[in-house]
């Protein structure tokens, strides 16, 4: 009916073109079926001549039953056109591979359009946004203006749209000119593509172990390096400096790393040392709860620098701010071999490389670390020099240095102690040395200023007679200005500050030279004494003989009292023996003795107290230091009874030792 409907509307319009009488032409099927002819009025050969059809002169003629003759052709997917040898790496075969798929798709024409159907939801918003009326209205007001302006159509035409308008209920538009469509495909230049992938690069495996050996010979090689950097840019004239040239300092490429480097070693030791950490954080001796008097001492671990080998353990000190750091002073007590000496600070987290060393050129006999700026620390040399190292300057000299012409010792200084600050707030120590003079050195901006405090005689007064030998000294815990000083006569003198010319009292403590004296870090009368004739002693320096007398049947090296208990002191002697004792559990004999050397002849010479871990360190006469836990034995404390909290703090440490003095002094009162 459509067809119909659009071959009587050409008619009428064709009826109503003028000029359109005549001639009449009929279009037929090529196939040879017969349709209704389309009437074409005058003048429609100038339109038909582009749709005339030109038989070919070498067009075959075919048959009826040839023309209906149905050949069947199959399409497919198949790009004729995609390569078919590609080749590819594979890197799992290590072997170049044909790919079997290939891509098939060739995409001839892409556009993104823009429409949208008018009867979607989004159309409708965008026509209700832009505030277009609805298309139906127009489309019905569209149709009878065409009524008007088309009154002279034919009556089946109106019949025929009154019709669709009955059927779909709206009138629709007709095309008012003959479309024709053509459409032509060209050739599709065949596709060529060309790839290369080269070979991968050469790949090897590399494995290898970095000791402590190989960092340090690396670390040296920089150095070296970076000081001719250093000495090519003082050569080169100033006016490079004025360019902007920058010099290369040593906080190029391995002091960037070089502080986790240092956190990745002690990582390395303590998990290579895994049990000797456990046993200093959680290891105590069972078989202390069978023994009341008896204690043991738990080797840890041992710290030895193998540059700093042939050298004795000099000094020993704890720093305390940082409590698992401690300074060792390496030289020679044999002196007819003296030679070079060795500062050396080692962490309990690190123990097979030493965290600072300083190489000196004469043995160190004595050390302190400063109490409040623990990266000061004050060193005494066997040629008489005293100086002052600075941990945060990366240099090998000290900041402050003694020479002959600032007053240094003309013989060996046995020990050095920092004190508090002057009324200037300066720094400033003490040193005592075999030249008999006791000398106070303040740090002065770049210099040290020395004061002599005191001269050692052999006789009663300062001034008089022949000089003695100072070998050791300890200040008062809290009176500043009181001191003792021990000599290498056996006598220890208690002195003052203010009184430079006479001493206040005098002991004759041992037959030879006082290697160590110590105040109590408690009680404010008590000081110790060591001495290489095998005795320790115990004094009140209000009383001239001593209170206690221990023998060790061998040279004592050093003594130190515990900074946990009043009672509880440590020494060390020459058989390689460390003795502990409690005067609270047993006032005659050690409550712990024990060799803690490897070989006989190893002599111990210097003991300390961790001030907050139950720990103690000795150093022997080759090099090495040696780290021990104390048992619980050692370090007991009166048990608590239920429903009574014991007082604890100082005063509970002075009367424990003033309970043992006050039984010392009531036989001696019953005898006056």
């Amino acid at each position: 009916d459509s067809v119909k409907d659009s071959r009587r509307r050409s008619r009428a319009t064709e009826s109503s073109w003028p000029g359109r009488q005549g001639n009449q032409y009929t279009i037929r099927g090529v196939g040879g079926d017969e349709d209704d002819g389309t009437e074409i009025g005058e003048g429609g050969d100038e339109w038909m001549h582009g749709k005339t059809l030109i038989k070919p002169p070498d067009q075959l003629d075919l048959t009826e039953a040839e023309l209906k003759e149905e050949f069947t052709r199959i399409l497919t997917a198949n790009n004729p056109h995609a390569p078919q040898n590609i080749v590819r790496y594979s890197f799992k075969e290590r072997s170049y591979k044909p790919i079997s798929s290939v891509d098939q798709l060739a995409v001839h024409f892409f556009l993104e359009g823009n429409l949208l159907h008018r009867d979607s939801d989004e159309a409708r918003r965008q026509k209700a946004k832009q505030g277009l009326p609805d298309e139906k209205a127009t489309v019905v007001t569209e149709t009878e203006d065409e009524k008007l302006e088309t009154p002279a159509a034919g009556g089946e035409e109106a019949g025929d749209v009154e019709e669709g308008g009955g059927e779909d209920g709206e009138q629709k538009l007709t095309n008012q000119f003959n479309f024709s469509e053509r459409a032509s495909q060209t050739l599709n230049n065949p596709l060529r593509e060309r790839g290369c992938q080269t070979e991968p690069p050469p790949r090897a495996s590399f494995s290898a172990t970095a000791n402590q050996w190989e960092i340090y010979d690396v670390y040296l090689e920089e150095m070296q390096k970076q000081e001719k950097n250093k000495e090519k840019a003082k050569a080169v004239p100033k006016k490079e400096d004025d360019k902007g040239k920058k010099k290369l300092t040593l906080s190029d490429d391995l002091t960037k790393v070089a502080k986790v480097a240092k956190i990745i070693e002690r990582m390395v030791n303590q998990n290579t040392f895994d049990d000797i950490a456990q046993d200093f954080r959680y290891f105590e001796d069972a078989s202390d709860e069978f023994r009341e008097q008896e204690g043991t001492l738990l080797p840890l671990w041992k710290f030895q620098y193998d540059q700093a080998k042939r050298l004795s353990v000099t000094a020993l000190c704890w720093n305390q701010s940082y409590k698992d750091l401690f300074a060792v002073g390496l030289g020679s007590y044999d002196f007819t071999k003296q030679g070079r000496g060795m500062l050396v600070f080692y962490s309990l987290k690190n123990s097979t490389y030493p965290e600072y060393n300083y190489p000196t050129t004469s043995g160190i006999l004595c050390l302190d670390i400063h109490p409040d700026r623990p990266y000061l620390v004050a060193v005494g040399f066997y040629d008489g020099c005293v100086a002052v190292y600075n941990l945060k300057e990366e240099r090998p000299e000290p900041v402050y240095k003694s020479s002959s012409k600032s007053g240094k010792h003309t013989d060996p200084v046995w020990q050095v102690r920092w004190q508090k600050d002057d009324m200037d707030n300066h720094q400033n120590f003490f040193s005592v040395s075999s030249d008999g003079r006791v000398v106070s050195w303040t740090l002065v901006k770049s210099e040290l200023v020395f004061t002599d405090i005191i001269k050692l005689s052999l006789v009663g007064a300062v001034s008089e007679g022949p000089e003695a030998c100072g070998t050791s000294f300890d200040f008062h815990k809290q009176i500043n200005y009181l001191f003792l000083v021990g000599t290498e006569e056996g006598k220890i003198h208690k002195c003052s500050k203010a009184y430079s010319s006479q001493f206040l009292e005098t002991y004759d403590a041992h037959n030879m030279a006082v290697d160590a004296v110590k105040w109590n870090q408690f009680h404010p009368k008590v000081f110790i004494s060591c001495s290489s004739d095998w005795t320790v002693k115990i004094w009140d320096h209000t009383i001239r003989t001593p209170v206690f007398i221990f023998d060790l049947n061998a040279a004592v090296g050093d003594v130190a009292w515990s900074p946990y208990s009043s009672t509880v002191f440590a020494a060390v002697t020459a058989d390689g023996k460390v003795h502990v004792f409690d005067l609270g559990i047993n006032k005659y004999e050690a409550i712990c003795q024990q060799p803690v050397v490897a070989k006989k002849k190893t002599k111990l010479t210097h003991i300390e107290f961790n001030p907050v871990y139950p720990i103690i360190i000795v150093g022997d006469d080759r090099g090495y230091v040696t780290s021990l836990k104390l048992s619980p034995n050692l370090r007991s404390k009166p048990k608590e009874k239920k429903g009574q909290e014991l007082p604890r703090g100082p005063e509970v440490e002075i009367a424990k030792m003033e309970k043992l003095l006050s039984l010392l002094r009531e036989p001696e009162n019953s005898k006056a």
